[in-house]
């Protein structure tokens, strides 16, 4: 074990920082690190992806791990996945210690209960008799359920996401309340109310085809039409069904998938996502659970997302943890990306804030910002993957070596909620408005095409989409083979017709 900080140090580090070090723990870094000096100066860093905040010296908690644990919680948030590496690590007895000095204080009863939820394992002490209940979690730090489950032993409200085989954490940062402050379902409503019932029966059959084909591109497969047909019909009831459990999740992904790759169940191996850069050698991106612990993180999965459905929890931040939490245990040989984002629609829409006979094509943002897609993925497997042990066969199958359940059963979702939340509104605000307007503009065209030629409605079609090909002209060769009845006259006309509806919309490569 480390020594501990001296205390004529002119720069110590405290709560989480200071025990990671003491004990020397492998861990994911928290998002915030405490620094105590003897300068009276507090200041902050926010460069990089951890917050480096600087206390005076008088608050410098005390050399024993009870007051550094209790400084973490209150100035570095609570982390499940430090605490339980910490308490696997530290055995019983300073917790006990620390506790017996503060039996009744909310921070000694947080951390009691967190040991407790954490390990399994009771400490040989009393329930409490007295006394008002504490929130574990601050609701002004962190999203939680409004209906907390009261804990008489020592007198805590449990309002977590999730329980102890899965519970994501997701902190309440000014992004996020910027974005629930825009209310982006009225926003949405706003979009859809410019047009008529018809337009919109129109655009949500595009549209499905439209995220379908996204989700695909995503992953770099080109679907057959019948896997693509699948995909749609899952999409067309997301609004009907809670697909988050198990025999619907296997459902889904024999549906989605090819049939040679189909799951009967979770993953009995294990998997990863990597890329080969030379013979026989990978570079390896993402590792995921141990097959053996699949089966209990997906019941705590399945377990959260139950527990946030209707309990105050937002709706975009309820399918980040459990869409970004299920690609992330990646429970299937085959299909995690795609079950990925159709459980975010399935959310979205069965909790109303995607409004009745719309859907978005979230896919289509994240296909159009892979690099924001990707960071979103990275945040969690560039921090997990320095804590993998793993080794290749000749073959290319992986053994994990190591114990880690734990760094996927305590997953911070910050980032992927906000970056759920940017792809959502950039969907509200270009991909389905443009996809709308780009309907109530072909119907336009078509009308007015129609004052000009009174052709059918195939031969209509055929003349804007080749215009729209080819900047807003058709080309001779398409002219001399579809449209040879029409004179020049004509042609001018309905050319200038869709110029005038497509405008800046009309591109030379189509």
């Amino acid at each position: 074990m480390a020594e501990p900080n001296q205390n004529n140090s002119k720069v110590r580090s405290a709560g989480y920082a200071a025990l990671i070090e003491r004990y020397g723990l492998d861990v994911i870094p928290n998002w915030h690190k405490s620094i105590v000096t003897a300068s009276g100066i507090h200041r902050i860093d926010f460069s990089g992806s951890v917050i480096k905040e600087v206390y005076p010296s008088k608050y410098w908690p005390g050399d024993a791990p009870g007051d550094h644990l209790e400084f973490a919680l209150k100035y570095d948030g609570t982390n499940l996945g430090i605490l339980a590496v910490l308490f696997a690590k530290t055995g019983q007895e300073p917790i006990l210690e620390y506790v017996r000095s503060k039996p009744t204080g909310k921070y000694a009863r947080r951390i009691w209960f967190l040991y407790e939820f954490l390990t399994g394992k009771n400490l040989p002490l009393d329930n409490l008799k007295m006394g008002n209940y504490v929130d574990l979690l601050e609701a002004d730090e962190y999203y939680t359920v409004t209906a907390a489950r009261p804990v008489r032993r020592q007198r805590i409200n449990d309002n977590l996401l999730g329980n102890r085989r899965f519970c994501p954490m997701v902190r309440r940062t000014d992004t996020l309340h910027n974005f629930e402050k825009a209310d982006l379902p009225k926003r949405c409503r706003q979009v859809v109310s410019a047009y008529s019932p018809e337009l919109l029966k129109r655009a949500l059959v595009y549209l499905y085809t439209r995220e379908t084909k996204s989700s695909f591109e995503i992953e770099h497969i080109n679907p057959t039409s019948t896997r693509t047909e699948r995909f749609v019909g899952i999409l067309q009831i997301a609004r009907q069904d809670d697909f988050c459990q198990k025999a619907s999740l296997i459902e889904v992904q024999n549906r989605i998938v090819d049939a040679r790759f189909r799951d009967p169940d979770y993953r009995s191996s294990q998997n990863y996502v990597g890329e080969t850069v030379a013979w026989q050698q990978e570079k390896i991106h993402f590792v995921s659970p141990k097959p053996e612990d699949v089966a209990g993180l997906m019941e705590g999965l399945t377990d959260a997302h139950q527990r946030m459905e209707g309990q105050g929890v937002p709706a975009v931040i309820h399918a980040a943890a459990v869409a970004y939490g299920f690609v992330f245990l990646h429970p299937f040989e085959d299909g995690n990306g795609r079950i990925h984002r159709f459980l975010i629609h399935n959310i979205l829409a069965r909790r109303g804030f995607t409004p009745e006979g719309v859907m978005f094509p979230v896919s289509a943002s994240m296909l159009k910002n892979p690099a924001d897609y990707d960071a979103s993925l990275e945040t969690f497997s560039r921090q997990l993957m320095p804590l993998v042990e793993y080794s290749l066969d000749e073959e290319g199958r992986m053994t994990v070596h190591n114990d880690t359940v734990i760094w996927y059963r305590y997953i911070d979702m910050t980032d992927q909620a906000e970056a759920l939340f940017r792809f959502i509104d950039q969907t509200i605000e270009t991909e389905l408005s443009g996809e709308l307007e780009f309907l109530a503009n072909y119907d336009r065209t078509k009308k007015s095409i129609r004052e000009i030629v009174d052709m059918p409605d195939r031969q209509i079609d055929l003349f804007i989409r080749f215009c729209l090909q080819n900047n807003g002209r058709i080309s001779a060769q398409k002219r001399a083979n579809h449209f040879n009845f029409l004179t020049e006259v004509e042609i001018a006309l309905l050319e200038q017709a869709v110029q005038s509806a497509y405008g800046s919309t009309i591109s030379s490569d189509g």
